[in-house]
Formats: C-alpha cells, structure tokens, sequence
C-alpha cells in the first residue's frame, strides 16, 4: 500500500504529460527551410516528404548522442546549402521562442503541482529532448522545478541512466517515487524496469500495449494523481 507519506517524488514526463507542443519543432524545421533557400538551397519541397524527413531527424536526434545542431546540419546539407553553423544557432532560438504561441498546458497541470508542494513533494521533468527548450515548455505549463533533457544526460528514456538522473534531481529513491507519463514503453515501462511506480496517463484513451505488463495504475486527468495519492496501492 502506498500512500501520500510514502511518496517522496514525483517525475513527469513533459509533452503530452504536462503540455502539448503541436509538433513546435517540425513548424521549425519547416520554418529553417526559408533561410536555407536564401542561401542558395533547396526550399520547401513535397510538404510530406519533408515532414516525414523532419520526423526522422527528431527521432534519430532524441535516442542520442546527435545533437540538436547535428540534425540541424544533416538537414541543412540534405538541401545543399553550406551547413553554417548559425544555422544551429537560429534554429534552437527560433524553436525556443515559439512556445509561448504553440505550446498548451494539459488541464489541470497548474492545480496538480500546487497541490503535490503543499503536500511536500518534491518534483522533476524528465523528458526526450533539449534544453533549453524542454525548461520553457515546462515553464510554459507552471512548473518550476528542475528539467532534465535526454540531451543533456547522454541517454533518453527508457534508459536507467535516464531515471537515475531523475532520482538524483528529485533526491528520492526508486521504491517512493512516481513517474508519469503517457507512453507506455519509455514511462511506464521504462520507469518501472528502474524500480519507479510507472502512472500512465491514458488521457488520449489509448490502448495499452498488450505485450507489456498492465500499468500499476492509470489516470485519465492530471487531477486524478492528487486523488488516488493518499491510498493509491501499488502491486
């Protein structure tokens, strides 16, 4: 039985956990293209076919060790301009100063971390991606806590030096923390095979994957942690 004296810490997970980006950084990709092709390359091309590539270059930059700036360059070459390296420059400040028109805090995400300090305890943003834009989309949704980015650990979720990293910052140990998140395999899973109750927020009711273990425990709002933490029972 685990109840609110017990949990210490709680990580969450940032983009569909505590905000919506709106695929922020792909509009700047797209966005970049326009620079690129004042300098001589390629502009926009088939829209999907860009997307698609785009995607690819998140994904391929989020499981590390690439950098933001690496993928930036990779791009940048794809469409035959001279890979400057203002081009990585430009591309993270214009990323960065989009979230406040593209990104939207989940509901209920404000009440939720108000009500975890009032209860002291303590928590963290572990999240697959780069600071410092993971820190202003945080911020964008009203936590102030700390921020941790795979980018800046060498590993993304769900590896364990990931949630070690996420321990440390939350200053807690594994059997009284929470994390919570909405994908099933880097969260919940992720976060349990490092010894962590895995939450998963279902609020897109999706199916679990069957393949994994059930979740511990599900919630479908942000509202529904402050609930079920005083009596919640972890198996």
């Amino acid at each position: 039985m685990v109840n609110r004296h017990a949990v210490a810490g709680i990580g969450f997970d940032l983009d569909h956990t505590l905000a919506i980006d709106n695929k922020l950084e792909r509009v700047a990709f797209l966005r970049l293209l326009e620079e690129i092709e004042r300098d001589g390359g390629r502009g926009l091309g088939n829209l999907d076919e860009e997307i698609a590539r785009i995607d690819e270059l998140l994904a391929w930059q989020r499981k590390g060790p690439a950098t933001i700036e690496e993928a930036v360059m990779r791009f940048v070459r794809e469409h035959g301009a001279d890979p400057k390296a203002s081009y990585g420059q430009n591309f993270r400040t214009m990323a960065v100063e989009m979230v406040e028109d593209f990104v939207i805090p989940i509901p209920g995400v404000k009440r939720v971390l108000a009500g975890l300090k009032e209860r002291g305890i303590a928590a963290a943003v572990l999240s697959n991606g780069w600071n410092p834009l993971q820190t202003r989309k945080a911020q964008r949704a009203g936590f102030d806590g700390p921020v941790l980015a795979s980018a800046d650990i060498g590993q993304q979720k769900p590896g364990g030096r990931a949630f070690e990293a996420l321990l440390n910052a939350l200053g807690t140990r594994p059997e009284n923390t929470w994390f919570v998140g909405d994908d099933p395999h880097s969260d919940v899973e992720g976060s349990r095979s490092c010894g962590l109750h895995g939450v998963w927020f279902n609020w897109e009711k999706k199916t679990f994957p069957p393949e994994l273990l059930a979740p511990p425990l599900t919630i479908h709002s942000l509202d529904e942690l402050l609930e079920v933490l005083p009596t919640c029972s972890m198996h």
